[in-house]
């Protein structure tokens, strides 16, 4: 299986993969972080899956319906051809978004008279147990489940999971999760088709791009907002666990959660697309996170409920993505210290207090959560935590992480300004003291770079941050032999690792995405306009033919690796689109 072959749909309440071939190869419901229903994708032999498929079992061809995240997959056979439209059903209904837990298939013949063969095969989560199954007279439900997981169909029973049949007409197929489809299913599946379009093409609209990788930034913004959990506006790292980062790395980690930090980066990627929602159902989901903590001791990541009960573990009865194990749930970076995150989040709350359009957001509790994040973060600084990386190695001060810190005190300055003066000088103060320690103690004149950790050796691409968040100026020789170092000591073939040194696992030996798409806001930001273009230029190389990207890429094999899709890199796609790109009135 390849990660290439992948389309994503989904409707912000649960997502599915779906392969070339037809099949339903990942899917977990009712929400991102449950259990697999259908698992191929890490046991291609005994973990369940839904499948439409010609006869003779051959791959389709997969496109994207235009602006949508609907997934059309056509196939041809020597008895005719078909095409299968995959989605989950997303619109505005009662002025509310209509977004059911339902899966929907529709089949229809293109030419001739094709063969096809299709059956749903479901199982019971991590334990892969067949469900108990109960044929009604046009459905097909399935016990055991938390609750009632029904396939209703316009296809004979009998069909399915039998020998092929031959498709002479248009046939429906509706995977439920808790209430069944009680009205006629062609007519259903027909209006919520066009619905979800609809819905779709008018977000895009809504979307702001730039001039130049348009085709690449929508596609990123349709599968960055798939990643949102819409219930609680917790926003996922990615939509699987334990793909492995690269060949018997033994690097498999599960990222169906919010990571506090992913989520800021892909709030600053709504920002740019000029989708708001988000962040307000982030500031919500992120209050409620703060309540049930004592002293903001936060973790790094969270379930999507807010909860944090991720201890990780290894599932030995999984072979795991092409047999590449161990297949892991939870995470253990939930209990790791990661102090930027305090400056991430300080970031994510001050257009509550700089932007007139988040005036309703603003309150004194937001006021007081912005307050406290930035004390924390000034009080951690330059103390050992696990970093951005999560090493689980021994934990030392993490520049980027102080980096971070300086950030959530800078911009609590700036906040106190307008809503608390009287504060002001102090956030500048500890703002100024913060600076001046990374500047001296993370500094090397020997690399004539920042480096990783105080006191070390090695340069780190999340560095490359500092250009943004304008911790020096844009001309600064520290910054531009920073940007320099990096390239040249992390660059492979146009693309970055994110460090190479050994980190418990040995040393990466892949690129990780988004690094590359920080090198092109980097250069762009300090004015090395061309170069960004080039850099961004050499990185279509590792879109999915449905413009999709997953956490790493392998500049040997020009394979996707890690897990798929990955919020990150499109986030840091539609960063560095944008950084990249000429103004709209530079070019109208």
């Amino acid at each position: 299986m390849r990660l290439e072959d992948l389309a994503l749909i989904g409707n912000c309440q649960f997502s599915a993969l779906i392969e070339r071939t037809g099949a339903v190869v990942w899917c977990c419901l009712p929400r991102f972080d449950s259990a697999p229903v259908f698992a191929t994708l890490l046991d291609e032999e005994d973990a369940g899956r839904f499948l439409v498929a010609p006869a003779d079992g051959e791959a389709g061809t997969s496109r994207y319906l235009e602006n949508t995240n609907i997934v059309e997959t056509t196939f041809t056979s020597p008895g005719g051809s078909f095409r299968v439209i995959d989605f989950a059903p997303r619109f505005m209904q009662y002025d509310r978004v209509f977004r059911p837990t339902q899966l929907i298939r529709i089949v229809e013949p293109v030419a001739g008279t094709p063969q096809i063969h299709v059956s749903c095969d479901p199982r019971l989560g991590w334990s892969k147990a067949a469900p108990d199954v109960v044929l009604g007279s046009n459905h097909i439900q399935f016990e055991g489940f938390a609750s009632p997981l029904r396939l209703t169909t316009d296809i004979p029973l009998a069909y399915l999971g039998g020998p092929a049949f031959a498709l002479t007409e248009r046939r429906h197929l509706a995977l439920t999760w808790g209430a069944p489809i009680e009205e006629p299913l062609p007519a259903l599946c027909s209006r919520f088709l066009d619905e979800t379009s609809r819905y779709w093409r008018r977000w895009v609209k809504h979307c702001n791009i730039p001039p130049l990788f348009q085709r690449e930034v929508i596609r990123s913004a349709l599968a960055l907002k798939l990643h949102v959990f819409e219930d609680t506006g917790a926003i996922v790292a990615s939509m699987t666990t334990s793909i492995p980062e690269a060949p018997g790395s033994g690097r498999t980690w599960d990222y169906r959660y919010c990571w506090l930090r992913d989520a800021y980066y892909a709030l600053g990627a709504f920002r740019l697309l000029g989708h708001f929602e988000e962040r307000e159902s982030f500031v919500r989901f992120l209050l409620n996170v703060v309540a049930s903590t004592d002293e903001l001791c936060l973790a790094p990541l969270y379930r999507v409920d807010g909860t944090s009960d991720l201890d990780e573990r290894s599932l030995d009865e999984w072979p795991g993505f092409g047999g590449e194990g161990p297949v892991r749930i939870g995470n253990a970076a939930a209990r790791h210290p990661q102090n930027d995150i305090f400056g991430e989040m300080v970031l994510a709350l001050t257009p509550v207090f700089l932007d007139e359009r988040f005036g309703r957001e603003r309150s004194p509790l937001a006021l007081d959560l912005i307050e406290r994040l930035a004390r924390k973060a000034i009080a951690v600084a330059g103390t050992p935590d696990a970093g951005i990386w999560e090493y689980r190695t021994e934990w030392k001060p993490q520049t980027f992480s102080s980096v971070m810190c300086w950030a959530a005190a800078d911009r609590m300055a700036r906040v106190a300004r307008r809503h608390a003066p009287a504060l002001e000088s102090e956030f500048r103060e500890a703002a100024g003291r913060i600076h001046a320690e990374v500047c001296s103690r993370a500094w090397s004149s020997d690399l004539g770079s920042f480096v990783g950790h105080y006191g070390g050796r090695d340069v780190d691409a999340s560095l490359l941050q500092m250009a943004p968040l304008r911790f020096l100026a844009v001309d600064d020789p520290r910054l531009q032999g920073t940007l320099t170092a990096i390239s040249n000591r992390l660059g492979n073939a146009g693309w970055l690792f994110r460090y190479i040194r050994d980190d418990g696992f040995g040393s990466p030996t892949v690129a990780f995405i988004i690094c590359t798409f920080w090198l092109v806001e980097a250069l762009s930001v300090t004015g090395r306009a061309e170069e960004a273009k080039a850099v961004m230029a050499n990185v279509h190389a590792a879109l999915s033919p449905l413009g999709l990207l997953s956490e790493d890429f392998d500049t040997a094999t020009r394979r996707l690796c890690g897990n798929f899709p990955q919020a990150y890199s499109h986030v840091g796609l539609i960063h560095a689109a944008f950084a990249a790109s000429p103004e709209w009135a530079e070019i109208l």
